[in-house]
């Protein structure tokens, strides 16, 4: 079975409000379309925050996907383009102050991600999981497409990812670890 057989599968699915649908599809899709909403945004709180806007607005409006139009991932990239690029338009929120006058001045509440050490983990990498992880998560391929232009089998592919993840994983928790160690020293 195909992996667009599959996913109009789990879309009729989602038609009929199964919940269960909606999570293969994030599942399947976040990742991708996560991708596209951080370029995007350059704020990792932003994005994530638009992803669940993103996949609700999937759930709302799964009723007017037309699959002879085109792939289920055009129409989500199409969604979680529009979603961030409204959330980008928006006006500054103007604070009232005691004065009760209006500043539209912004204050940061949060400082700028700092990605040099996800960076640096990454560059650790073998290059198959380099490549794998920038595909999918930062150039916004699906595991398909990515898959694909790899040229390497879907499950090949699949496990590159799941072994990157690992090993990003084990990557932080032994800097977690050495820095909790410096601090339990002091």
């Amino acid at each position: 079975m195909s992996h667009h057989q599959d996913d109009i599968e789990i879309i009729d699915r989602l038609s009929q409000k199964d919940k269960k649908a909606l999570y293969l599809l994030y599942d399947k899709y976040s990742g991708a379309l996560y991708g596209v909403i951080l370029r995007m945004c350059r704020n990792q709180v932003l994005a994530e925050d638009l992803l669940q806007e993103t996949f609700v607005k999937i759930w709302q409006k799964i009723d007017t996907y037309d699959a002879s139009k085109g792939k289920f991932y055009t129409w989500a990239y199409r969604i979680a383009k529009n979603v961030t690029l409204n959330a980008l338009r928006k006006p500054d929120l103007l604070i009232q102050n005691e004065e009760l006058r209006v500043d539209t001045t912004k204050t940061i509440l949060e400082p700028k991600p700092d990605f040099t050490e996800l960076n640096g983990a990454i560059s650790r990498l073998e290059p198959h999981h380099q490549e794998a992880i920038s595909l999918v998560y930062f150039r916004g391929y699906t595991h398909r497409e990515a898959y694909e232009e790899m040229g390497v089998p879907l499950g090949t592919f699949k496990s590159y990812i799941r072994q990157a993840l690992q090993l990003l994983r084990e990557s932080y928790k032994h800097e977690l670890l050495i820095i909790w160690l410096l601090l339990e020293t002091f």
